[in-house]
């Protein structure tokens, strides 16, 4: 699987490598997932290499999630902000475990091991995979954690994104390990999906823990009581290639490293998703808020 995605990565970006082979101007090269939470985070990269230094940044938005680990391991992307979970569990494919200081170093070292990549220290945000029901669902079914609703998933409608169904911490093994069976079950994109939640289309609904629309909705996150999911916590992942010819850039990129606990992430992307905020608008605020730009 990992092969096709690098090989369709590949396809996908060779516009882009001819064209910036071409430039003279190209230096480096930022990307995103399609996401508010990543699009937000890149815009302050792109904003942060461009205030400090004199190096020229092409920004690739909105790529699909596997893309970009995969664009990053052939080249064509020299920095993203990545999830310590991620790559523990997804990446790497092992075990789940809830030690955020385990995941985090051995993230750290088999990124530089095998790929070269160097994972800097953390922003300070976990952005969890979550399971959210309405209140009234919750009182009604007495839902406190997963195994409470695994006893009556068969009653109720199971609403997740696409990316969740194939990751190893997705979809699959969650319920195998809480013996989870679902009436139904339904891809839906973020926004879409707490609008579902709350119009009782779905009962059940996957979320991010550092959602915006946490903020806007009174809705009940359950606890992962048997420690399934690990931690996630953002970190600036980038090449070393790239650190040996810019030494610079370490000092810059690090400026974010422990600037975004999980309340500012979270109404970072309220301000997208609910107030309708640009990312670009978002990210220059909180760089000139925080004396960073």
């Amino acid at each position: 699987m990992r092969v096709l995605l690098i090989a369709l990565s590949l396809i996908f970006f060779i516009g882009i490598l001819s064209g910036c082979a071409q430039s003279q101007e190209k230096e480096i090269i930022v990307g995103s997932m399609d996401y508010t939470e990543q699009q937000i985070l890149s815009e302050m990269l792109v904003m942060l290499i461009e205030a400090h230094t004199d190096l020229k940044v092409t920004h690739i938005e909105n790529m699909v999630a596997y893309f970009v680990f995969a664009a990053m391991e052939t080249g064509v992307v020299d920095i993203f902000v990545e999830y310590t979970g991620t790559v523990y569990g997804d990446v790497f494919n092992l075990s789940a475990t809830n030690d955020p200081v385990e995941v985090y170093n051995t993230s750290v070292s088999l990124l530089e091991e095998r790929y070269d990549i160097r994972m800097l220290s953390k922003l300070g945000f976990n952005n969890s995979y979550g399971l959210a029901v309405r209140r009234d669902t919750a009182e009604r079914y007495g839902l406190r954690t997963y195994s409470d609703l695994a006893e009556v998933s068969s009653n109720l409608i199971f609403n997740y994104g696409a990316v969740f169904m194939s990751r190893n911490d997705g979809l699959y093994n969650l319920k195998a390990l809480y013996d989870m069976s679902f009436k139904e079950e339904i891809i839906r994109t973020d926004s879409n999906r707490f609008t579902a939640l709350m119009n009782d289309e779905v009962q059940v609904a996957e979320i991010f823990t550092t959602d915006g629309f946490l903020i806007e909705y009174d809705v009940v996150v359950l606890e992962d009581d048997k420690n399934f999911f690990p931690p996630y916590h953002g970190a600036i992942v980038v090449r070393n290639e790239i650190l040996d010819k810019h030494p610079e850039l370490l000092d810059v990129l690090n400026l974010l490293v422990g600037k975004l606990p999980d309340e500012v992430m979270r109404n970072l992307n309220y301000r997208v998703d609910v107030n309708n905020e640009s990312p670009r608008e978002v990210a220059e605020s909180f760089l000139k808020d925080n004396d960073l730009i």
